[in-house]
This record gives structure tokens, C-alpha cells and sequence, in this order.
């Protein structure tokens, strides 16, 4: 299995501005880099804050990636898995755009063995642990993995050494403020990371992307 974060920040740090809210930081590279990443996956994680901060998820639009996938037989969108310390999450709004957008719907969050997923959703998954999250991904035969957000999620991810790829696009702002791409995260050594590849992606951004050192 491979998880992969994905985000777009600003050149010192921040995913949004100072008063907060959904921030769309990326310029036209940057959804190409994204989209690709989507095409590659088999499902997506995002975290409940971010699902509403936005009412809705990202999802692939070029015609030539949703004809490779569906060359391969695969759904034209990767699966959505929504991760939540609550079940249901609370503050979710039917009228969102994430219900009527074309993927299937998952979510992980605390369950008993007898309870069903809530309206909306197709499968409930238990949260036992991340690691224990990704295994029973894995086992539903999803082996490539996006992660979306939020900071909260990606820092947690991190500090338990599961993710194994960085996609940073650098866009050319400033921002300032305490939204940070990844929150405060005590580790007994410095966690270290290779250069995979670097791309100028027009309009003043970089994409940097790393792999956890030690992964083949």
C-alpha cells in the first residue's frame, strides 16, 4: 500500500488565510498535479473539518484521465473515505455537492461490530487505530491512497511514520497566520525524506515531491 499527501501551501507554510475558511491556494498546475494524483488512486482519506469546510471533495475533470481509467476498468473517481472521531460526524448537510458527486462515499469513525453507515454513506469502516485503518483498506482492495486534509489528519498520519509520499505545490503567496500544513508534532528524531522530483508548474509554482527515506 501507498499513501500519499497532497497539498497545495504557501511559500511560508500555511494552507489558508489568517481568518480561516476553504482556500483554494493552487493555480491551474497545480489541479493538473492534483488530478493526476487522483487518477492514480484508488481512494482518497479527508478528514470531516475539511468535508465541511468545503461541502465537497475533489474530483478528476479531464476527459483524458477519466478515459485511462476507464480503459483499466476502474471507477471514473477514486472512492472517498471520510475519517471522524465521531459517528455520526456531526454538522454534515445534505444539500452538499459531496453527495451528488460520482464517486462512491466511505466512512471511517468509531463502530461497533452490529452498526451501520449512516445515510449517505455506502460502507462504515471502524477506527481502531490508523494503522489498523489502512490494513482493513487494504483489504477492501484499495492499495493507493490520496490524503486530502486536513492538517489535523496528515499531522497524525505523520507522527505514526504511514505516510510514505509528499506532493508539495509551493504557491507564490504569503499568508501569515496560525493555519499551518501540518500542526505541532513531537517525534523523538527528525523524520527523514528523498527527493523523488521537482516541477515548475507555471504561475510561480513548484511542486516538490518527496518519499519517506528507507521506502523502496
Amino acid at each position: 500500500m501507498s499513501l500519499r499527501l497532497v497539498v497545495a501551501v504557501s511559500l511560508d507554510g500555511r494552507l489558508a488565510p489568517p481568518d480561516g475558511g476553504a482556500a483554494q491556494l493552487g493555480g491551474v498546475g497545480d489541479r493538473r498535479v492534483l488530478e493526476d494524483s487522483l487518477a492514480w488512486a484508488d481512494a482518497c482519506l479527508l478528514g470531516a473539518g475539511t468535508l465541511r469546510a468545503h461541502g465537497s471533495t475533489c474530483q478528476i475533470r479531464r476527459s483524458d484521465l477519466l478515459a485511462e481509467r476507464e480503459s483499466a476498468h476502474r471507477p471514473s473517481q477514486p472512492l472517498a473515505v471520510v475519517v471522524s472521531r465521531s459517528n455520526p460526524p456531526p454538522g454534515l448537510d445534505p444539500g452538499w455537492l459531496f453527495w451528488r458527486q460520482p464517486m462512491q462515499r466511505w466512512l471511517a469513525a468509531p463502530a461497533g461490530p452490529e452498526a451501520t453507515p449512516p445515510v449517505g454513506f455506502e460502507q462504515l469502516l471502524p477506527l481502531r487505530g490508523w494503522s489498523q485503518l489502512l490494513t482493513d483498506l487494504r483489504s477492501s482492495g484499495l492499495e493507493r491512497l490520496v490524503l486530502l486534509g486536513g492538517a489535523q489528519l496528515a499531522g497524525q498520519l505523520l507522527q505514526a511514520d504511514l505516510v510514505d509520499e509528499l506532493q508539495l505545490t509551493l504557491c507564490p503567496l504569503v499568508l501569515g497566520g496560525p493555519y499551518t500544513w501540518l500542526p505541532d508534532v513531537s517525534r523523538p528524531e527528525p523524520q527523514r525524506w528523498s527527493l523523488l522530483d521537482q516541477q515548475h508548474l507555471g504561475g510561480g509554482e513548484l511542486l516538490l515531491r518527496y518519499q519517506r527515506s528507507g521506502n523502496s
